[in-house]
């Protein structure tokens, strides 16, 4: 698998390529964002890792324009620790964010999960996490061999957080797609709504495995 680094750091860069050609990762590696754009074009990666604090074309400039003819996961690894940053890069089209330092593990686990959404993608079409199992043909989701019943909303918001697995999805983006507008705010449903989907499918709803929050961002689905 592919991975096109953009980070104008060389000593990062060095290290990530040492790291993930271990990990049986083919690493392409560019110092600018409009030198990535170049070889991105040139080289169809799988997967990004992004920085946002780049000279000629900035992360967030970079993560737009690959957005303008690619689907393949987008990870921004960046210095800047504000949570409006990383609405910012989340909204724009990236998949996930990591915050330097980093550890290495926890790169190699984002990354693994987002290689897994490459080759699967939305193809497939159950999904399967703890005793839940979700149909996307049939529109259906079984916990424990049990149908559970979903409302329209509530399978909206699965479904969308399903086809992204192991994404960060921001809040933003759930209101945008469910309510179809950017002008809608967040008055408390998702919150509603994400509290009864984890009283259906969790073993532990006030501690959730699975249907997880990130504080200040929005919502991820883990399916291990």
């Amino acid at each position: 698998m592919k991975v096109l680094i953009a980070d104008d750091d060389p000593q990062l860069v060095r290290a990530l390529r040492i790291t993930l050609g271990a990990h049986g990762y083919e690493v392409v590696a560019a110092p600018d964002g409009a030198s990535a754009i170049t070889l991105a074009v040139k080289e169809r990666p799988d997967i990004y890792i992004v920085d946002l604090g780049m000279p000629r074309l900035d992360g967030i400039g970079l993560i737009e324009a690959v957005r303008g003819w690619s689907t393949a996961p987008i990870i921004v690894v960046s210095g800047r620790t504000g949570s409006a940053d990383k609405v910012e890069a989340l909204d724009a089209g990236a998949d996930d964010y990591v915050t330097k330092p980093f550890q290495v593990d926890e790169l190699l686990a984002r990354l693994r999960a987002l290689a897994r959404r490459a080759v699967a993608a939305s193809d497939e079409p159950v999904v399967t996490f703890g005793d839940v199992i979700v149909d996307l043909s049939t529109t259906s989701v079984t916990r424990g061999g049990e149908r559970v019943h979903l409302t329209p909303t509530e399978w909206r918001i699965l479904e969308f957080l399903v086809r992204n697995p192991g994404s960060l999805v921001t809040r933003q983006t759930l209101l945008k797609r469910i309510w179809g507008s950017d002008q809608v705010t967040d008055t408390g449903y998702l919150r509603l709504y994400m509290s009864q989907l984890r009283k259906k499918l969790e073993a532990d709803p006030a501690h959730p495995r699975h249907l997880l929050t990130e504080s200040g961002m929005g919502y991820r689905l883990l399916t291990d």
